[in-house]
Parts: structure tokens; sequence; C-alpha cells
């Protein structure tokens, strides 16, 4: 996906630093204490944490794909940081976190930022909030004044001994530090209001420090020691498999962490801020690759690992930071404060610092994030991978909850329920709940043969999936069933009617393939029910050609605006033998007024106005009642789309169907070739423009798409194209598309390709190239630049295989071999 952003213009810069100073200042005094309060609880010295809040500011705030996330050293990070410290050591645990920082910018340049969060939220979630518990129980030791343990086991097994042997000062430090935590952002009133400005953390640390000093505590405080005498990285030591495993740790759980908080800053922005004043979206890839650049600078400089920091972000976004300086320079102030603030730092409480942390502990265990895994039944996974990172580890932990995972994902998949009622009216209905595979097919085969036959039966099939022996199943115990003179009724989803290919012979040997669901949800027409043969023969030709155009209308849900269209192809090749056939079925019964006299020549295909007046009449009929609503709606609130659609005119692309999209989504400019000409060019053709103008400047949408596809007939007469022909309106416009022939040939410009293959042909090519260039000319024009420079506009490219019936996305940048690269874009998407 291609999303165009310029660099901010001079006066947008100075106009947006108030707004980044103010915030940088901000999340700088959330940062301070946090970071130290992260150091202390893995083990590390206490400068570590500044160095990492210094260099997640200034590295990956400069480097990152976020602009308002703020990194820096993560609770996410803790529990497996102070393993790392006890196993091989501060300084080995410094090369681990340069080693990660190299991964994640391989994992960058693999594209592969996106295949992070295919992780179920559930294992995420859990993964997190079992780190949160396991840093609450350390950190608990040291609000009791006593010292933590080295697992979450042990920690648990040693309270009662802490508790024997209480320490009072700790205890009331802390106690005051989590009073004023969890007060601070409660404070009532103007007066309130006003202190609320100051963070909760900083006020909380303040005010226990201050507390202690004043009342002259004897208890453990923060203690930097020099920088002269601050630890590098060394050659790493140890088993090599442990050392692998610590660096993959690292990547993992810093990448997905990361990952998460920029999608999740992106979606608060998008909340809280109009289109006018919002900063780009996250470049995904690029945020790996400003993580994994941080992580190597902060470990070679002897700092903790670095991540995405999601209450940083959420302060910053807050603050009304408009873009990546206020993260910049919040860096700066942390590293401004480590080498000035010494004396005042070193007069905090560890205490405070521990009751801080343990309060970060206990909210990553989110009880929103609870009641949505309960939402979507993954209660089990989550409660899973808590308790086994709480055991056993982050990375035993997340192993453990994928394996969950695939083991419920799998139940469900071949758990179905299926049930026979008999009504008071002597229907039978059967029931199936879930995915018919072949593991349901027993029991489905042993409910079928429990209704006798001759009775009137309801098939309901509730899922959306069935495997081939379970709809082979259905379809030869409905043929018997119908054979012994039994009504049929067969419904999908909410009741809608679905077709399971029935006893008629001409319907069984045209039916659709039986893989999947399209079968078993086809929407719109009832499935006709024979009454034994007598009566299916009875009817003869007729029903035949009624369930002929049952099918054409009922098929599959997603189709239902188009279902007049499908397979037309085949509809045309068989239009005579269909017609004949259905003669030749009525000749059994003479006709009175001709004495009996058959005419076997079928009627002549509808075309032009009557094959129009078809089309309409059978969206009058089938579609409108669905959509009369919507239009209304429409027709009263005006047109507000999201997206600016430029296509070919090309009939075989149906912008709705392979976008999913309805009305008053989609702003379509369709033409010869999905070209844009560039303002001023020779022959001109304002109506594009004016439409580009109209969209952009008037509708407000928040994309573009320039949309190729295979096969394209005037990229083909382009590349056919002779010099001395007669110019005609077609040749005079396809001009436009000369800089996309040159842009193929020019060794100036990346190649373009779609992933995982070269392009079939010079025609493909030139289809693919023209869509690149066409999205350089759409930049040309003075209302998209404008929006462009504000980072309120984003432009994509889009190429459709027709004959694959697959799209492509346009993904940004340009690859290892130096080519613009079009995406698949598959159901999982």
């Amino acid at each position: 996906m291609t999303a165009t952003f310029p660099t901010r213009t001079p006066q947008g810069v100075r106009k947006d630093l108030p707004a980044d100073l103010s915030a940088s200042i901000t999340v700088f005094l959330i940062a301070m204490p946090l970071s130290l309060g992260i150091a202390l609880a893995t083990g590390a010295p206490l400068q570590a944490g500044l160095v990492a809040a210094a260099v997640g500011g200034i590295v990956a705030g400069r480097l990152g794909g976020a602009p308002l996330q703020v990194s820096g050293p993560a609770a996410g990070l803790t529990v497996v940081t102070a393993e790392l410290i006890q196993r091989y050591g501060w300084r080995t645990t410094c090369a681990i976190t340069v080693l990660a920082g190299v991964c994640q910018l391989g994992l960058a340049a693999l594209r592969t930022a996106r295949s992070a969060l295919m992780v179920s939220p559930a294992i995420v979630h859990g993964m997190l909030a079992g780190i949160g518990v396991t840093i609450a129980l350390a950190q608990l030791h040291i609000v009791l004044g006593g010292t933590p343990q080295s697992s979450a086991v042990a920690n648990v097994l040693g309270l009662p001994a802490q508790l024997a042997d209480l320490h009072p000062v700790a205890l009331g430090i802390s106690v005051l530090t989590l009073v004023v935590l969890l007060g601070w952002p409660r404070l009532p009133g103007r007066v309130g209001r006003g202190l609320r400005k100051v963070p909760a953390p900083l006020a909380a640390v303040a005010t226990a420090t201050a507390f202690a000093a004043l009342a002259g505590l004897s208890l453990p405080r923060v203690d930097l020691p020099s920088w002269r005498s601050h630890a590098l990285p060394e050659m790493p030591e140890g088993p090599v498999l442990g050392l692998i495993a610590a660096v993959l740790t690292i990547t993992l759980v810093g990448s997905v962490e990361s990952l998460l908080s920029a999608v999740a800053t992106d979606k608060l922005i998008a909340s809280e801020r109009g289109t006018d004043n919002r900063p780009p979206r996250a470049d995904l890839d690029r945020e790996l690759r400003g993580q994994g650049a941080a992580n190597i600078v902060s470990g070679a400089l002897g700092g903790l690992p670095i991540t995405g920091v999601a209450v940083r972000s959420v302060a910053n976004v807050k603050s009304g930071a408009a873009s990546r300086k206020s993260s910049m320079m919040h860096g700066l102030w942390v590293l401004l404060a480590a080498f000035l603030l010494v004396p005042l730092l070193d007069l905090i409480p560890l205490a405070t610092l521990a009751a801080l942390v343990m309060a970060v502990g206990v909210q990553m265990v989110n009880i929103t994030h609870l009641r949505s895994v309960t939402r979507h039944r993954e209660a089990l996974v989550y409660g899973t991978t808590i308790v086994a990172v709480v055991l056993g580890g982050v990375l035993e932990g997340v192993a453990v909850g994928i394996a969950v995972a695939v083991a419920l994902a799998l139940h469900r998949l071949a758990r179905t329920r299926i049930t026979l009622e008999r009504l008071d009216s002597g229907v039978h209905r059967v029931r199936a709940r879930g995915q018919l595979t072949f593991l349901a097919v027993p029991r489905l085969s042993r409910v079928l043969n429990q209704i006798p036959h001759g009775t009137h039966a309801v098939v309901e099939l509730d899922g959306s999936f069935m495997d081939h022996a379970a709809y082979e199943t259905i379809q030869d115990w409905q043929q018997s069933h119908l054979a012994h003179g039994g009504a049929l009724e067969v419904t999908g989803r909410s009741g809608q009617a679905a077709r399971i290919t029935g006893a008629d012979p001409a319907a069984a040997g045209e039916a659709g393939s039986p893989d999947g669901a399209d079968e078993a949800e086809a929407a719109g027409g009832t499935q006709g029910a024979g009454r034994g043969r007598d009566g299916h023969h009875a009817e003869g030709g007729h029903q035949s050609e009624r369930s002929r155009r049952d099918r054409q209308r009922g098929t599959h849900q997603c189709c239902r605006p188009w279902t007049p269209w499908q397979n037309h192809c085949d509809h045309r090749a068989t239009a005579t033998r269909t017609a004949t056939a259905a003669t030749m079925a009525a000749a059994a019964v003479p006709h009175p007024e001709d004495g009996g006299a058959q005419d076997s020549s079928p009627p002549p295909r509808r075309r032009g106005a009557g094959q129009l007046a078809d089309g309409i009449s059978a969206f009058q009929r089938d579609t409108a009642p669905h959509v009369r609503d919507e239009l209304a709606r429409l027709a009263r609130e005006g047109q507000r789309p999201s997206q600016l659609f430029i296509t070919c005119a090309d009939s075989r692309l149906v912008t709705s169907m392979i976008t999913a999209s309805g009305p008053g989504d989609l702003f379509t400019v369709r033409n010869v070739g999905n070209l844009v000409p560039l303002p001023g060019a020779e022959s001109t053709d304002d109506s594009v423009a004016a439409a580009i103008e109209y969209a952009v400047d008037v509708l407000k949408v928040d994309s573009i798409t320039v949309c190729g596809h295979s096969g394209c007939g005037a990229m083909q007469a382009l590349l056919s194209s002779a010099p001395g022909v007669a110019v005609t309106p077609l040749r005079r416009w396809l001009r436009h598309g000369l800089p996309s022939l040159e842009r193929m040939a020019s060794r100036h410009h990346a190649w373009a390709r779609i992933a995982g293959r070269l392009p079939a042909d010079a025609v493909e090519q030139l289809c693919l190239t023209n869509v690149v260039q066409q999205l350089e000319h759409l930049r040309a024009h003075e209302s998209v630049a404008r929006r462009l420079a504000e980072g309120t506009l984003e432009l994509h490219g889009m190429y459709f295989h027709v004959g694959e019936a697959q799209a492509y996305l346009l993904s940004e940048g340009e690859d290892f071999f130096d080519c613009r690269v079009f995406d698949t874009v598959g159901q999982h998407a």
C-alpha cells in the first residue's frame, strides 16, 4: 500500500513547535521516574534506564515509523531483562540487546512487521498480564522493605517471611506514593484541574521524595554512580543456544509490543483528532527499523532494551504533540537531566520507585482486555498464557499460549452440534451448528437417516464452511429423501434459503463446486421442494427453468447485487440448449391452440433495451428492497465517501465488488487506461481534474486509489502504437499514458512487479508501471499536493488480475531489488 507523506513545510514546523515542546516536557516528566523504576526492577545500573529513555526518544523518535509514539525502557521487557542479567551479567545483556536490534533490522528488511500482528491478541495480552504479575510480585518485596527473589514462584513463597519482617518506613513511603499516584487524577475543583496538568507519576515521586527528605527518614535511595564507571557491553559468553534464545526473546517481545503500541497510538489519534491535524499513519516496517537502530545504540551505550511505550505515547498524543519532534525533544531533556539533575535524583527513595513500577505491573492486567477475550471466548488462551509466563518465563509462556490457541481453534473447527427436532406440524427440523467437516459426517448421517421417508424436512446449516465429505452426505440423503416422496427445505444462517444440489437431474448436472459454503449459504429465492417422482416429472421443464432462475438469483450472499451475471458466459453458450430442452419437455402436453404442433426453435436472446429492462426489473425486485433505506439516508445526508477510486472503464472491473463497498463508500472516476492527465498537459481532460478537485477539496476524501488491471486494452494500444497513425480521440487520450511507457523503458526509475513473481509479459509490466506513474501525476495536482503536505491524504496503488480474481496493493518504498512491489491481498488481510 502506498502512502505518500512529504516533508512538512517550514511554516508547518514552526507552527507545530510550541505544541511539540509542551508535549515533550510532559512525556519527560513521566519518563524520568518510570525509567529509573524499570532499571531498578531489572537489577540493571540505574543509568541504564536513563540511557534507554534518551536513545529511545532521539533515535527511535527520528527513525521510527510512528511519529507520535514514544520509545524507551518498558515494563514488558522487565522480566526478560532481569532473567538475562541474573544469568549472563549486565555487560553480556547489553551485547544481547545489540544483537536483538540487528535482528529487528533484518525483520524490517524482510517486511515482516505486519506478520508480527498475526499473533492472537489473547496471547499478547496474556503475555503482558503475566509480565505485569511477575513485576508486581517482585516489587512488592521492595515495597515491604525487602529484596525480591529470582522468580515469581520464589517471590510468592517468600511473602510470608517478608510480611513477618516489615520495614515500616519503606512501607509508609510506598503507601504514600501509591495514594498520590492513584488519587492525583481524581483531584476535584478548579485547583485540582490545574494540578492535574502535572503527570501523576511525577507528582507521586516528588511528594514521597520531599516527605522523606523533610522528615529525615533513613531508607535506601537512588545512587547514581559516576558516568566514568558506566558499564559498556562485552562479547557474549555462555551457551550458544541460550544466547540465541535470549536474542530471539528480546526481539519477539520488543517487536510485538512496539508494533501493537504503534497501532494503538494510530487508533487513539484517529479517535481524538480530525483529518486536518492528524500526523501520518504508522509505517510499521519503518517503525521496526527505528526500534532496531535504537536497540543497537542503547545496547552499545550500556542501556536497557527499548520498545514502544503505550503509557508515554498516550500522554504524548493527549498533550497535543504534532510531530516526531516531541519524542526527540523528550529524549534530549532526559539526556540533560541525566547529567545536570543527579543530586536531585539521588534523593528519590527506592521504595518510591518500586511502588511506582508495582502499580504499572498491576495495570498491565487490563480489565478491558479480559472482557474482550472473554467476549471472544478466548479466556482459556489468556489465562493459560498468564500462568505459563509467571511460572516458566516469557518465551515459554508465549509458546504455551500459541499451542493452546491452536488446539482451541482445531476443537472449534471439529466441534459441530447436530440436533433433530419434530415440530407440532409434523415437520422434522435438523439443525447443524458449526463447521461441517468430515469429522462430523458420522453424526450428520446418523441424524439424517432418523427422518422417516415421505415427510417434510427442514435442514438448517448454521456455519461458514462445509467440506466435500459433508456436502456429498447431504446431497445423497437429499436425493434419497426426495425420491421416496419427501419434501425438503434447506436454509442457511438466519433462515435464508440455501442450495444443496437437488433431485432435478438437470440441476444436479449443472451444480457448482461443492467446496466451501457456496452451496450451503445462498441468499434470495427458496429451494423448491419436490414431492415424489410423479410431482417432479409432472412439472417437467417448467420446474427446471424455475430452478435455473432461482440459482441465478439466489447464490452466495456476497454476490447478491451481481447475481444476474453469474456464469453468464455459460448461460450464453447454453441458452439455445436450455430453451430447446424446456420446449421438448413441454411437448408431452399438446397445445389446443395449435393442434399439438410444436415449434422447437428457441426464442431469440434479449439484447439492448430488452436486456437493460430485464436488469432493471431484477434490481427493483431483488436488490432495491434491501438498499432502499440506506439510499434514502444518503439522499437526506448527502454523500461522504472515504476515498476517490480512479480505475479503468473496462467492463470486467466491478469496483464495488472487488472492494466490498456499497452506496456512498467510493467516489469513482473511470476512463480508458485509468489515466490521470498532468495539469497543463496538451489535450488535458478537465473532467478528471475536476473530479479530483471535487473529491479532495469538497468531499474531503481520506485517500485516493489508482487501480489498474491485467489485460488492459489501453496499455496494449500504447505498446503497439506506431508513428504516423491517424490521430483519433482515443489516440489523443492515450497520449496521457506515454509517460508510463517512458518510465518502463527508463533505467532511472524502479521497476514495478508483483510480489513473488515477475510480470507475465510487457503488457502486465506496463499495467503495473502505469499505476505508479499515475500516482506521480496525482501529486502534481495542486489540491492533492496541498493535502499531502498537510498529512491528511493518502495515495494508494492497486492492481487487479482479472484472470486470478486477485487484488494487489502497492507497498511503500522499494524492495531489495530496487523494485516497486504489489503485494497480494487475500482473505486473511
